[in-house]
Parts: C-alpha cells; structure tokens; sequence
C-alpha cells in the first residue's frame, strides 16, 4: 500500500503553527514510508477564501521544505460533491431539515437546562407533507443532514489516542449543506479522502467527534477507512491553550530571523517522548517519526525554546548553507569566526559592521591609554599572521605583567568597541593590520 497522506488547509487567512505542525507530520510520515503528501485547499467557503492566502499557503510550505507531490481544489470539485450527495439522497442517508437556527439554539438550550446533552431529536424525519409544504411555503428552503445510523457503533484504534468508542445515539446527525446549497466540512472531506486515496488522516484530538459521524459517511459511500490519528493540541508556555498560538505563523518566524529547520525541528517532535533536537536537515525527523511515541498529554509551544534551539542551528550551520544570506564579503573565515555569537544569521552583518567598520569605541580610561600605545607599537612591528593576536598578546604580557581581564578588556574595546564578541584570534585577522593600527591609535 502507497502512504498518502493530505494537508488540507482553509485559505481563509494565514497559516498559524497549529496548522505547521499538522502539514510538517503529515508530511513526515509519507516521507518516511516513501509514500505521497497532498495539499487539498478546503476552500468552500467562497466568500472568504481568498487568492491571496492560496498563495501565502504554498509559499510557506516550500520555505519549510514540505513540497506537495498533488494539489486539489474543492472548489473545482462541486460537480462530484453534488453527484455523491444525490446517491446519499437516493439511498436515504441525508435527509432535509428546515430548523431556523434560532429555533436549534433554542432546543439546544432547553436540553442543557435539564442537564441533557444537546443532541438533535430528529424533528425533521418526522414532519408531514403539508408541514414541509407550509414550509416552503414560508420561503424556507432545507438545510441536510447526514442521518447516522443508531444500530452501528462507532469505533476504530487510533494511532495515538488508542481504541475510540462512539454511541451514535449520542451524536446529532451532522449538518453536511446549508439552505444555500453551500458545502460544510464534514462530506466534501470524506468525498475527497476517498477520491484521492488517502490512507491516513492525521490532525488535531478536536476532529475526534468529526472522525466519529465521518467513519459512518465512508461506510454509506461504500469506502475503506483510512487509518486515523489525532494528536494533542499545543498550548502556550504557561500551560493553557493561548490565543497567541493562532496568530503565529511563518511570517512571524520569518521576521524573527528564524530559520526553517528550527521550526521543524521543534514541531516535529513537540507532544512526543522523543528530545527535542536542533537539526540542519529533515532527513533524521524522517527517520524517527513514529505515532506511538505521540501520547494524549497537551503539547507546550515556547517560543523562548524555539528561539534557543535556532540559536544551536545556527551554530552548526556551514558557510555554504548560508552564503547568500551573509553580508557582501564576508567570507567563510569570518562565518566560522562570528556564528558562534550568533541567535540568528541575520545578525551576522552586525557583527561584519564591527569587522569592516567604522566602530564607536568607548575613550579609553587613563590606566590603559599607554598600555593601548604600546599594543599599537607591537603590532606594528609584528607578523600580520593568523597567530596575530596571540604573539601580541603574549608580548604586551611580558613587557606589563597584564593578564586575564586587565590584559584583553582594553584591547577589544578598543579594537570592536565591545566588551564581548567572538574570539579576538579569528576577529582580528578580519579586521586587518591597518584598522587595526588605526583603532588602537590614541
């Protein structure tokens, strides 16, 4: 059996890290299996989706590295909606209602002020010919509903959550078509799924009651289940679920200055038993992804630990992965020089700035003045090697006795106007023999 797995996205607004860490699973898990990932645009919603957020979509998705290997549309695909729907219809699995919603929300709250669950009572089945005639009548036209059936419990062994267990008595009949004649999610999902052969559908614990009425539609269509796995949700650091967490998205982390593999990294493991890790390649998260060590507790997204783990990637980044990103000029030696003061590449041409100057170097206090002198002097006189800064360090300590924060504070104030930064060996072979001269001036 070929893996298939599907994103599928509402391009009503921007993807926010809930829908990354879905698309990145997903997508991992046919990878792993050498099988299809699929990208399905549940755009229905017609009024609201727009061409734009198509676009921000699959633009987020390439930089992330999760290429799609099919897209759909559901827009283009009403023509078979309506066809699956009228043998529905036909077989006596859908059936019209004509509840307004004021009068649904009405019943809903009669049975939740008697302590009962809010499950439609099927009034609908149950109205006469002149009853839906004087509907019509009325200019109401029918919302449908999937009719579940009372006698076939519901079940199936989920990949994460285990063996789940559904009393279809307890579910309302799904609303699958507003009086509009507009699509909800519920049957156009199970339509597609089964006409682009997904094997898996993997997505949030919220679909969990979805999946219960669903398994009844794949059956009525006379389908095979696929596998199913619902994960966690994520919460925000302080442990509840977080408003914040849906306006983050790759935008965000993009003008954060981080990297794509951060992301991935941690999302790709985020709710598992497996460490979070900083990789430079998606092909060990291949590798290791595996449902069962996904468990049912709450996911904790921290953006202070996605911030740190983009810190240790870039860390382990090679110049060439970065190259066109870094400043013009600055060349491998000057990378491997300045990447271990870095949180994100970006920052790299703050650091060349201090390099190739000019810099604002705080006035030298008067006990160092005529040290800085001397350091002038020597370095003038030395071998501009890659050994520069130690033969002209271990000479001002011979000749003044400095060492230790005495000895090297003074020279890389004076020579990057900072009081820390990357190690003074690498630093000041970049910085040349003549700045140099010029900074330690006095």
């Amino acid at each position: 059996m070929t893996v298939i797995t599907r994103f599928a996205p509402s391009p009503t607004g921007n993807l926010h890290v809930g829908n990354i860490r879905a698309a990145l699973h997903n997508w991992l898990f046919a990878r792993k299996y050498g099988g299809q990932f699929l990208l399905r645009l549940d755009d229905t919603d017609l009024e609201r989706s727009r061409p734009e957020y198509v676009d921000g979509i699959k633009a987020d998705l390439n930089w992330l590295g999760l290429h799609w290997d099919g897209e759909e549309k559901q827009s283009d695909r009403f023509a078979l909606y309506e066809e699956k729907f009228e043998a529905l219809k036909a077989s006596g699995h859908v059936y019209p209602a004509y509840e307004t919603a004021q009068e649904l929300d009405l019943r809903r709250k009669v049975l939740l002020g008697r302590g009962l669950p809010p499950v439609y009572d099927r009034a609908a089945l149950a109205l006469s010919a002149d009853q839906i005639a004087a509907y019509e009548a009325e200019g109401r036209r029918p919302h449908w509903r999937f009719r579940l059936d009372h006698d076939l419990p519901i079940g199936w062994t989920d990949l994460i959550r285990g063996d789940q267990r559904f009393d279809p008595k307890l579910l309302s009949d799904p609303v699958i078509r507003r009086a509009d004649g507009s699509w909800l999610y519920m049957l156009p999902s199970v339509i597609d799924d089964i006409a682009m052969g997904v094997t898996h559908v993997l997505r949030g614990e919220d679909h969990v009651s979805n999946t219960a009425t669903q398994i009844q539609m794949f059956a009525a269509l006379g389908a095979t289940l696929p596998a199913f796995a619902h994960e966690a949700l994520l919460t925000g650091s302080e442990g509840k679920l977080s408003k914040r967490l849906g306006s983050l998205g790759v935008a965000h982390f993009r003008e954060s200055g981080l990297e794509p593999m951060a992301i991935a990294s941690l999302l790709a493991r985020l709710g598992s038993s497996m460490p979070v890790e900083p990789f430079t390649d998606l092909q060990p998260l291949i590798d290791s992804f595996d449902f069962a060590h996904f468990g049912r507790a709450p996911a904790r997204f921290d953006e202070g630990e996605l911030a740190s783990l983009n810190q240790k990637i870039v860390h382990l980044l090679p110049y060439a992965a970065v190259v066109d990103h870094l400043p013009q000029g600055m060349d491998e030696a000057a990378w491997d020089a300045i990447r271990p003061n870095l949180e994100t590449v970006a920052g790299a041409a703050d650091w060349w700035r201090i390099v190739t100057g000019p810099i604002d170097a705080p006035f030298p206090v008067d006990e160092d003045r005529d040290f800085l002198a001397l350091a002038h002097a020597r370095l003038a006189e030395a071998s501009f090697d890659a050994a520069i800064w130690r033969t002209l360090t271990e000479a001002l300590k011979t000749e003044t006795g400095r060492k230790g924060k005495a000895l090297f504070l003074p020279l890389r104030r004076a020579l990057t106007g900072l009081d820390h930064g990357p190690d003074m060996g690498q630093l000041l072979p970049l910085i040349g023999r003549e700045e140099a001269l010029a900074r330690l001036s006095v």
